[in-house]
């Protein structure tokens, strides 16, 4: 078998062994903005967010986290989708706020969505890294995970790792560990930067742009109003110690290696005074 076939059918099964348990939109998340544009479906088990001319829409997590598994699947913006901002993260409030982001930048029909990832500790970010898929994500449902614990944190695509961001707090880097985070999603028009450095414009005789979300799972420590885990014992709390095993780093060089377009680490010009520290601390940033 060759290596690419190899990679293929691990990419398979790992898609299959994916966890299909899920919450109810209707008890897990309120809509922030967009009106009717937002609509919970399925008896809570499906929700879709739409954008048109006038507004994008959004929700967020009645519950506020301080470390956990985030798994949701998303079927992303088809078609013409230049302009268009899809996205799934985690974030606190206020002034500085810490962050962990999976956004999907659309693009003109027959080119690559960009996957982009970034981290924000105390307020500032600027560890950006984007990918395109091996898949067509507009085509049926993807499950994107976030694990977020003390530790480190790692970014997951139908299962497989696809970024790991350490905790170097001992080398002067910021690490989110402090604030409790809600989950949050969003559909919004970003015309001015999203796809190809702003020079494709959202094309409005395509409106609405509609994208999908199913299966929100939230198995982490939830923060009531008096700072405690209201979490269940029996919940299953692997991703407070998870990491990247041998079967991992195999998987992270083959989508870093292949499927990887911009590494904040790898870009000196930005960073003409050095590159940032984790930079030279952890190859799988």
């Amino acid at each position: 078998m060759t290596q690419s076939k190899a990679c293929a059918v691990a990419l398979t099964i790992s898609y299959l062994l994916v966890a299909a348990s899920a919450g109810n939109f209707y008890s897990d998340v309120d809509i922030t903005f967009g009106g009717e544009r937002a609509k919970i479906l399925s008896s809570g088990q499906d929700l879709s967010l739409s954008l048109d001319q006038y507004s994008g829409s959004g929700f967020q997590s009645k519950h506020e986290y301080l470390f956990g598994r985030f798994d949701m699947q998303l079927r992303l913006v088809p078609g013409n989708s230049a302009g268009t901002v899809t996205t799934f993260y985690l974030s606190s409030q206020g002034a500085g706020h810490d962050e962990i982001d999976f956004e999907f930048l659309g693009n003109s029909s027959g080119n690559p969505y960009t996957i982009h990832t970034n981290v924000y500790s105390q307020g500032k970010g600027n560890k950006e890294q984007q990918f395109h898929l091996w898949f067509d994500p507009t085509a049926a449902f993807h499950t994107y995970t976030i694990v977020w614990n003390s530790q480190r944190i790692i970014f997951l695509i139908d299962n497989i790792p696809v970024r790991v961001f350490n905790n170097h707090e001992a080398a002067g880097v910021p690490f989110p560990k402090s604030q409790p985070m809600r989950v949050y999603a969003s559909l919004w028009n970003a015309d001015d930067w999203a796809t190809q450095g702003g020079r494709v414009k959202t094309d409005w005789t395509k409106a609405p742009f509609t994208a999908s979300y199913r299966k929100f799972n939230a198995n982490a420590n939830r923060v009531g109003p008096n700072s405690k885990s209201t979490s269940s014992k029996n919940e299953n709390q692997a991703w407070s110690t998870q990491d990247i095993d041998a079967a991992g780093r195999n998987r992270i060089r083959w989508v870093q290696n292949k499927h990887m377009i911009y590494n904040y680490c790898k870009d000196s010009k930005r960073f003409p005074n050095g590159l940032p520290v984790e930079c030279k601390r952890s190859r799988f940033l």
